[in-house]
């Protein structure tokens, strides 16, 4: 499974997967639910008078407060921000909602889409011609079932960090990445986490250069959970390449996240395919830093998982009006997206911030990463994948299991999961 190295990614997927039994209790018809009113029509509305409850992480908790001091000041709507753990809240969101408790907008994570959906604890926000004010693959990450379901602020993705006092260019292919990596004669010519229980999340980007995907998608371009595509001949070719990287010793089990960030820090690698949750450490090492794109091993183009997060509206708001009053008119305004950019220090989803916040070389280079990835799949099936796909690809790497006999099985493990 993922580590907690990644800031907000995390809350995501794994969250979803505890929160997941929590769906069979809710009898409620997503397909029923309808779009709020659209941008156009809130924006030329006055906002009904009342209040909005949103909660929030303590990080961006001062940004809000800014921009709910504007909000009221020019609807007379109070906004109260609750600060709350971040780690907590698709659970607590899933509980508290139902009972008319929960606030009327949160902040989260886009692959808790599914989950939320299916618990009918939110609904669709209609941006209308404001979509096309943010990022592709952040507004493609926020919708379910045709609709869309948040307003995002901000993408987070892997790319390759690069030690430029040991290779002075970007490599074009994995194999010549580890060609390289030997030439620089440190004691790992490539890193990346693995662990003993796996990192799909880490392998992902390889795994699509084979053109196996997790799921295929449908005419909308939506994750089809009826077309499982991770175990298509691509798929059993990357097998084979786990398998050859593991006796080649480019992967190992023992690599955690850790021991990745420390022997890269230390110059024992050239290379370590991160996220940007390690670049402060880089930097203070003194490291001349480069950050590339993800070099392919199977041909086809290395598209790393990009997280995407959002806020969302809760299904029990009495005040809908203003909650998407607030979200597509201050939330995701360039001025606020770009003082949420300054907190949070990822790529922002709204696209004249984005521009603006590539003056910083970081984020350029991380949101240029990520403009090629595709979003983390959010449909609740996604549940049943992370519970087999780690072990698996920790087996093949180990030596443990022969590769195309685990990765059939992992798949066949996967089917059955989902058809239950």
């Amino acid at each position: 499974m993922m580590v907690n190295k990644r800031s907000l990614l995390l809350g995501g997927a794994m969250t979803a997967i505890a929160a997941l039994s929590l769906t069979a209790c809710s009898g409620s018809n997503p397909s029923s639910t309808q779009p709020s009113e659209t941008a156009a029509q809130s924006s030329s509305a006055p906002a009904e008078a009342g209040s909005l409850s949103v909660w929030v992480d303590a990080n961006r908790e001062p940004v809000l407060k800014e921009a709910a001091a504007d909000f009221q000041a020019k609807s007379g709507v109070k906004v109260d921000l609750v600060i709350k753990d971040f780690s907590k809240i698709q659970e607590d969101f899933l509980k508290q909602v139902p009972t008319g408790k929960g606030p009327d907008i949160t902040i989260g994570a886009h692959d808790w889409l599914g989950n939320l959906v299916t618990n009918g604890v939110v609904q669709p926000v209609e941006l209308g011609e404001k979509s096309s004010e943010f990022q592709d693959v952040a507004i493609d990450a926020m919708r379910y079932e045709g609709n869309t379901y948040g307003v995002p602020y901000a993408t987070e993705n892997l790319a390759l960090l690069r030690n430029k006092d040991l290779v002075d260019k970007a490599p074009a292919t994995f194999d010549e990445m580890i060609a390289e990596g030997k030439k620089a004669g440190t004691d790992f010519p490539f890193l990346v986490q693995v662990t003993e229980v796996g990192d799909p999340f880490h392998a992902y980007p390889f795994q699509t250069s084979f053109d196996a995907p997790v799921f295929g998608t449908d005419d909308t371009g939506a994750y089809n959970a009826n077309d499982l595509q991770i175990g298509n001949a691509g798929g059993l070719e990357f097998a084979q390449w786990l398998a050859e990287q593991g006796e080649a010793g480019t992967l190992k089990t023992s690599v955690d996240a850790d021991i990745a960030k420390e022997k890269f820090i230390s110059g024992d690698s050239p290379f370590l395919l991160t996220g940007p949750w390690n670049v402060d450490a880089v930097q203070e090492a003194k490291i001349d830093l480069a950050i590339d794109p993800i070099p392919s091993a199977g041909g086809e183009e290395a598209q790393p998982f990009v997280a995407v997060q959002g806020f969302f509206v809760s299904s029990k708001t009495e005040n809908l009006l203003a909650a998407t009053e607030f979200l597509t008119n201050y939330i995701g305004t360039e001025e606020i997206q770009t003082k949420l950019y300054e907190v949070g220090k990822r790529p922002p989803a709204n696209k004249e911030a984005f521009e603006a916040a590539k003056s910083d070389e970081t984020i350029a280079s991380f949101g240029a990463v990520g403009e090629n990835g595709v979003p983390m799949p959010s449909i609740p099936e996604m549940a049943a994948v992370w519970e087999y796909w780690g072990v698996a690809e920790a087996e093949i790497i180990s030596g443990k299991a022969d590769p195309a006999k685990r990765w059939k099985q992992m798949t066949a493990d996967i089917e059955k999961a989902i058809a239950k």
